[in-house]
């Protein structure tokens, strides 16, 4: 379980006034607020014609990205597409306490990995929080 900072409360409580839904998880990754909701929730937290997103992104001037909420460790793979498209990787494995992603080309490995490895951090940072999993990039 992670600690929740005060920066992410407050988005919390704006997705909760804007579309009437409660997550308790919420990060930042890539320099964008994601919110992981319950599938049956997704529509709901979206609104129509994206409203509830607009209305957040103009309140907050960030970029917002709802994903659906990842269901246990079998679940991870499609969690980390969701977050990190539109860049793919080749394929995910879970072995000995760590994640690792085969990014497949160069150039992947490069956009997951990231300038001065700060979105490998972030993403090393939030697979530890949301599956308690250290992460590898190959």
């Amino acid at each position: 379980m992670s600690v929740i900072d005060m920066h992410i409360m407050r988005y919390i409580n704006l997705l909760d006034r804007a579309s009437n839904v409660k997550t308790r998880k919420c990060f930042i990754y890539n320099n964008i607020i994601y919110f992981a909701v319950p599938e049956q929730m997704m529509s709901k937290a979206i609104g129509p014609d994206a409203s509830n997103i607009r209305a957040l992104q103009d309140k907050l001037g960030k970029r917002i990205r709802i994903v659906k909420e990842a269901e246990g460790l079998g679940d991870a793979a499609r969690f980390l597409e969701d977050v990190v498209a539109p860049v793919k990787f080749k394929s995910l494995e879970i072995k000995d306490g760590e994640i690792i992603i085969t990014a497949g080309s160069t150039q992947n490995k490069a956009a997951l990995i990231g300038r001065n490895r700060i979105r490998f951090d972030e993403m090393k940072k939030l697979l530890h929080e949301m599956f308690g999993m250290g992460l590898r990039i190959l």
